[in-house]
């Protein structure tokens, strides 16, 4: 077996690479950059074999990137725990792979095998692009004959000019289910590159998303199926909009909380009655997340509760980070008024509230939390499955 150290230069047909120490632990605090060269004229492939890196929602803690090019090359994905992505295809006989390690949980690392490819050589598991005619379509790969392959990464790149945005509609939708969107997936992202603080939403299961509409004038789209189930796939179309847009378009339900609202406890929010307001299923709607589960950690910082919530169960995730160890899953939230609404370390809730940037979730005086009995599974499943 070979030694794995912190990064390198390798080049050639094929190979291979691996975290430092790899199969050992890999150490905290590195960061180590491995730049892969193949022939001219050939594009890389890297696959890997094993992936075990500090499970995060959001890969924010111990993750590998992988780029286009050796430098300011457009990061074609990033990835952590132990869920291993389909191949990823470089545009270009260069790809950068970074891995970034913090000083907490660790695991065994990674080990991926690098090899040349001709340009479209793979045939139908060849996919994405840049788009940027006013409208287009754009599909997983065998549609509509047959099922998308496993072990597949593709990314659209659809660029409007600079005055107009970009409004993105999914007709047909049929991507292996999984309530976290672990294994297959698409990603949608503001901007032209894989950037979680971007990201609009993840999708999978058989319900589209519902249409969204860019920021600016680029959008990435991001397919990527791991090596086992597959499904239908899907077909997306998209067309470009002046930014001057009507009223009446409707927003994309999958956006964070506007970064003007109130994060600080103000004396005039935390005066207002701790009173929820509306039902459960009107909450539901315009809640950014719901969960069910126990507060294991409530520590008053400010005049707010920070919470750490041991999940039972969650029915709408949007952009809440969920971290995982093992089969035991945790969300952190921010109660913005501690004693409003009230609740105690050890106790079981049902919490909807906004999420912010960072993926922490967020509870207002009047959010609705209520506690969680057994008997209230029933009607959250039931909204779970009714479309907003």
């Amino acid at each position: 077996r070979p030694t794995f150290t912190c990064g390198g230069v390798v080049s050639g047909e094929s190979g291979f690479i691996g975290s430092e120490g790899f199969p050992g632990v890999y150490p905290p605090n590195s960061k180590c950059t491995w730049k892969i060269t193949v022939p001219e004229g050939k594009v890389v492939v890297l696959s890997f074999r094993y992936l075990d890196l500090e499970s995060d929602n959001l890969c924010r803690y111990d993750f590998v990137d992988i780029y286009n090019g050796h430098a300011n090359g457009q990061r074609i994905g990033r990835f952590c725990g132990t869920v291993k992505p389909g191949a990823l295809v470089s545009s270009s006989n260069k790809m950068l792979v970074q891995m970034t390690s913090d000083a907490n949980t660790a695991g065994s690392g990674f080990i991926a095998k690098f090899s040349a490819a001709e340009p479209h050589e793979r045939g139908d598991q060849y996919c994405g692009g840049r788009l940027q005619k006013p409208s287009g379509s754009f599909h997983t790969p065998n549609w509509p004959e047959r099922d998308y392959p496993a072990g597949v990464t593709c990314s659209w790149h659809i660029v409007a000019p600079k005055n107009q945005l970009i409004e993105l509609k999914f007709e047909k939708f049929d991507v292996e289910r999984d309530n976290y969107c672990r294994y297959d997936y698409v990603a949608v992202f503001n901007g032209g590159e894989i950037n979680d603080a971007k990201r609009i939403g993840k999708y999978c299961g058989d319900s589209p998303p519902a249409p969204i509409l860019s920021e600016k004038n680029e959008l990435l789209v991001q397919f990527l199926s791991d090596l086992s189930l597959t499904a239908d796939g899907f077909i997306g179309h998209y067309k470009f909009r002046p930014k001057k847009l009507p009223t009446t378009t409707a927003p994309p339900t999958t956006t964070t909380v506007p970064a003007t609202s109130i994060v600080k406890p103000t004396v005039a929010l935390c005066q207002q009655k701790c009173k929820r307001s509306g039902t459960l299923e009107s909450n539901y709607c315009s809640s950014n997340f719901v969960i069910t589960g126990m507060v294991i950690t409530a520590v008053t910082r400010a005049g707010s509760l920070h919470a750490t919530i041991s999940i039972i169960n969650v029915y709408k995730e949007g952009n809440l980070a969920i971290q995982q160890a093992g089969k035991n899953m945790s969300a952190k939230i921010l109660v913005v008024c501690k004693q409003c609404p009230l609740i105690r370390r050890g106790l079981n809730y049902i919490i909807m509230g906004q999420v912010e940037e960072d993926g922490r979730g967020k509870v207002f005086p009047n959010s609705f939390v209520m506690s969680f009995k057994t008997k209230n599974s029933k009607i959250l499943n039931a909204l779970k499955n009714k479309t907003c």
